[in-house]
């Protein structure tokens, strides 16, 4: 079994806790916990005949006030990058993040994830900005860790980008 350390990145209520809730225990909750530091997860993936067993770090989103510690980021074969949907500025701060990762890091796979797509109406996103960002190499997945769509295919994507 090959092991992957995966990173969940993103601003703070971007939704990085229920994706991985959602990933592992299939459940969502109302509830907004803020993740305090790093929470980590595991479960297994079959990707391309292997068995990945993928340690999700949950780390603390970023705002005004906390930024991200990269040395978390050490070790990772990947990230989700997650962008809420419904907050322009999730954008603004993941494009902050991805450009830190690489500089901290090096480019390794990442995979943005445009959550809280059952609130679709309410989304704030730029479609042009998204297709500029695609063309830069980004790859974007559609999710919602409330009902689900898309939680498995985001992690799955970024598994076999690792690969």
């Amino acid at each position: 079994m090959i092991q992957k350390k995966i990173c969940m990145l993103g601003a703070f209520a971007v939704g990085k806790t229920s994706l991985v809730v959602q990933f592992v225990k299939s459940i969502f909750s109302e509830k907004y916990h803020t993740t305090v530091g790093v929470k980590i997860d595991k479960k297994t993936l079959r990707v391309a005949e292997q068995d990945v067993m993928c340690i999700l770090w949950d780390l603390h989103g970023e705002d005004e006030f906390q930024k991200v510690q990269m040395s978390y980021l050490r070790g990772a074969a990947g990230y989700l990058l997650v962008i809420d949907g419904t907050r322009r500025e999730s954008l603004e701060t993941a494009i902050r993040l991805q450009k830190n990762v690489e500089t901290t890091v090096g480019r390794i796979p990442f995979v943005a994830v445009l959550n809280k797509s059952d609130l679709h109406d309410l989304w704030e996103l730029d479609d042009s900005q998204l297709k500029a960002l695609e063309a830069q190499g980004w790859n974007f997945i559609r999710t919602s860790a409330k009902t689900g769509m898309g939680v498995e295919e985001s992690f799955r994507m970024l598994a076999e980008k690792m690969l």
